[in-house]
């Protein structure tokens, strides 16, 4: 593996990227060679929360599933955020209980998700994704035990640069979620970022994945 895609809802089937694709219970497409499954707090749907979760359950129970997620919490839209942290809640139960990572959709709601991971005592890795916020939200999630993933708005936001330099080495993973620009892309403006060479980035994102994983995907 020279990249690792985080998270993305494209597969493109390169030998050299090792891509986790985004999942949705009702849309599963079982060809994909690894992915992540959850309920996004956009998709909650009341009557239908168990079935998901019970798919949910099923597929984590595959190598091909390497995390639970997206999922989370979103403050600016109308599902109500009682509904969203008792989804969120209950497929961080079933990350402890398979031993999986967990991708985190997070809007306006950081301190939220700080809360629910320490008042739950969740020992798996929570990983937030596509990050745009400033230092300090980073320094909290850091020390608070979270995973940051970056894509789009490293490329997008300039301002990124500082937060994104200061995430420490084994803390950062990279993705490109719904952009068109590949990953490749994304690895060569953080190690620009970062000042150091392509090498290194992919050597410290293979060791992040490692960690992360505990080389569940056999590749």
């Amino acid at each position: 593996m020279e990249f690792f895609n985080f998270h993305t809802h494209q597969f493109t089937n390169q030998s050299n990227i090792l891509e986790m694709v985004n999942q949705y219970p009702q849309e599963f497409d079982a060809s994909l060679p690894y992915y992540s499954i959850g309920i996004h707090p956009w998709y909650i749907q009341e009557d239908r929360i168990d079935e998901d979760l019970k798919i949910i359950e099923d597929k984590l129970q595959t190598k091909s599933c390497l995390a639970i997620g997206e999922c989370g919490l979103d403050k600016r839209i109308e599902i109500p955020l009682a509904l969203q942290i008792i989804v969120f809640e209950k497929q961080l139960a079933l990350a402890e209980k398979y031993k999986k990572p967990v991708v985190i959709h997070c809007v306006a709601a950081y301190q939220e998700v700080i809360a629910i991971k320490k008042k739950m005592k969740v020992t798996v890795p929570m990983v937030i994704h596509g990050f745009s916020k400033n230092s300090q939200i980073a320094h909290q999630l850091i020390t608070a035990g979270f995973y940051i993933s970056f894509g789009k708005y490293l490329l997008r936001n300039p301002d990124l640069k500082t937060v994104f330099e200061n995430v420490p080495n084994n803390r950062f993973f990279l993705e490109t979620d719904t952009i068109e620009e590949g990953i490749e892309e994304v690895y060569s403006k953080a190690s620009d970022y970062k000042n150091i060479a392509m090498k290194e980035l992919q050597g410290i994102i293979s060791s992040n994945f490692e960690v992360l994983f505990k080389d569940k995907s056999n590749k």
